[in-house]
């Protein structure tokens, strides 16, 4: 029951709260067809899976009243048993986590999203955000807008500019992929695919001319935050 209270089935069918069972209908068989596991193959396959099966559930749940209204209980229950902001930014964060580890990436964006709209001055959650909006291309440019936040919120935190070029660099910005690279680098930052980034996108060394220092051992959620 715990893990069934804990999904919000809204963000993995991607719709909002007051939606109607025609709605819920029509995204369900959109996301089924996307993500049905025939159309893929090898770890792909797997992948897809896990989507279907997290979508076939959030479907049942939704368009059953009863379930779907202790779910809506659930979801508002942060507000009514966390007086302290931070309190309920911790509970978006750890269910996003919960939902990216387990790539769920609807659910992680939403859940982060909300931590950030919670408290618009945690970094971390506009990190976290456009971590997993950088996984999707069609999230581009919230991921982008998320990052450059959390680098005006920590501009001393070397690992949030690398994900900045990370970003850009994808979007084909190599101009400005360089240019948090570089911040990265200037920051402190030891990781060696910041390096070989620069190389990449200007075919040199890095702006510093330093020898290139062993590589960060960091997961995307233990040192890096």
């Amino acid at each position: 029951m715990e893990s069934f209270l804990n999904k919000d089935f809204y963000a993995i069918l991607d719709v909002p709260r007051d939606a109607d069972d025609k709605e819920i209908k029509r995204r369900f068989r959109e996301l089924a067809r996307e993500r049905h596991p025939d159309r893929f193959q090898g770890e792909e396959k797997a992948k897809a899976e896990q989507d279907f099966q997290d979508i076939t559930e959030a479907f049942n749940v939704l368009t059953d009243p009863v379930r779907r209204r202790q779910v809506d209980l659930n979801l508002q229950q942060p507000q009514k048993v966390e007086h302290d902001p931070s309190g309920i930014v911790r509970v978006y964060m750890n269910r996003g986590i919960r939902a990216f580890k387990q790539s769920n990436l609807i659910e992680a964006a939403s859940n982060f999203s909300r931590a950030a709209d919670t408290d618009p001055q945690n970094a971390q959650a506009w990190h976290h955000l456009a971590l997993a909006c950088s996984k999707e291309k069609r999230w581009t440019q919230k991921a982008q807008e998320a990052i450059l936040k959390a680098c005006e919120l920590r501009p001393d935190h070397a690992p949030y500019f690398k994900l900045a070029g990370q970003i850009f660099r994808d979007a084909g910005m190599a101009s400005r992929a360089k240019q948090y690279y570089n911040q990265a680098i200037k920051l402190g930052s030891t990781d060696a695919s910041v390096r070989k980034a620069l190389r990449e996108l200007s075919g040199g060394d890095a702006t510093d001319g330093s020898k290139s220092p062993a590589k960060e051992k960091s997961g995307l959620f233990g040192k890096l935050f």
